[in-house]
């Protein structure tokens, strides 16, 4: 029986997927590095692959045009913009801390600051504030890092017809079924965690233009700054959108009392309704379909184990997890 236990194929299969999370795990210091080029890989080969069904052109013309245009773009953004959105960014940290610190004549929001005080809020925002220096202060290694994984998701996408050839030879080679299997998780890998990181990028983005414009006609100030955090936020799945909205209701109430904050909970209400029945459909699998529950409790743990990275790839990972198990959702409403 042990014996048939080691032959097995779920066995061979388990044990291969163990050593590949063993290995990312001993690798943890270079994750940023092979999430941002997994990410940039995927995400630049579906604009390639767009734009070759658009454009007759060549394949390897369109990907120097599309990695050239995406960092002058950036370049560009972040030589005219940085300057302003790193002030809005300041004025609205100094907004936040100046109303947590001033007494209210509203007892609800006095009430609310003292129970704030007592379950130590503060400090954990003193531990974001701390971490956010941290990330800015390492800008040049974060730099490197995303310059990298561009350089390493260009060469892919290049060489991707001979990669595709040359790595198929290990399927006629001496670890042919190890190959097999490697294969098998890749394919999973690429079909759920790609697909799911694509979709939190178009929600993200959506959900900003939307609640960025709503700011703009309530007269809210820092707009740039909002639209930055509103965007990274956006990346959570659920969970940023609560987060996103605590800022939210305090610059509301600072600059137009509870007539504001009522106008900013109608356009948080309206854009998540479009997330949750217009867009999570059509871009999400029945498989990322998960009960709120399930989100939170994937999200607490993967921000355990991962940091700031979890909060983004906790549900990819766990629907990727789902996928491979051939976990289905096969209840009919």
């Amino acid at each position: 029986m042990i014996n048939k236990l080691f032959k097995s194929s779920g066995f061979k299969r388990i044990s291969i997927f163990v050593f590949i999370a063993l290995i990312l795990y001993a690798m943890k210091s270079m994750i940023n590095l092979i999430l941002l080029t997994f990410i940039f890989t995927f995400l630049m080969n579906r604009l390639v692959q767009f734009l070759e069904s658009k454009i007759p052109l060549n394949r390897k013309f369109l990907v120097i045009v599309s990695y050239a245009c995406i960092v002058g773009l950036f370049s560009y953004g972040l030589v005219m913009y940085l300057p302003m959105i790193v002030e809005e960014i300041t004025a609205l940290i100094k907004q936040l801390t100046t109303f947590y610190t001033s007494k209210h004549d509203n007892m609800v929001l006095n009430y609310v600051v003292r129970r704030i005080e007592e379950i130590k809020i503060s400090s954990y925002l003193e531990q974001g504030f701390t971490f956010l220096i941290k990330y800015f202060t390492d800008i040049s290694k974060i730099t490197l890092q995303v310059l990298l994984a561009l350089l390493l998701s260009l060469f892919c996408l290049l060489e991707k017809p001979r990669l595709i050839e040359f790595t198929k030879k290990f399927r006629t080679s001496k670890i042919s079924s190890i190959y097999v299997e490697v294969e098998f998780f890749a394919k999973k890998f690429v079909g759920t965690f790609g697909k799911v990181i694509e979709a939190q990028l178009i929600i993200a983005v959506v959900n900003c233009a939307l609640t960025t414009i709503f700011l703009w006609l309530l007269d809210f100030p820092q707009l740039g700054g909002l639209s930055i955090m509103i965007f990274v936020l956006g990346l959570i799945p659920v969970a940023g959108v609560i987060i996103s909205l605590i800022p939210l209701v305090i610059i509301a109430y600072s600059i137009g009392g509870m007539i504001k904050v009522l106008y900013v909970g109608i356009a948080v209400a309206i854009i998540h309704g479009i997330e949750a029945y217009i867009l999570n459909p059509n871009l999400m699998s029945s498989k990322t379909n998960l009960p709120v529950f399930y989100t939170f409790i994937v999200l607490i743990f993967s921000e355990h184990f991962f940091g700031v990275w979890g909060l983004i790839i906790g549900i990819p990972v766990f629907v990727f997890l789902l996928d491979v198990l051939e976990v289905t959702d096969s209840h009919k409403v």
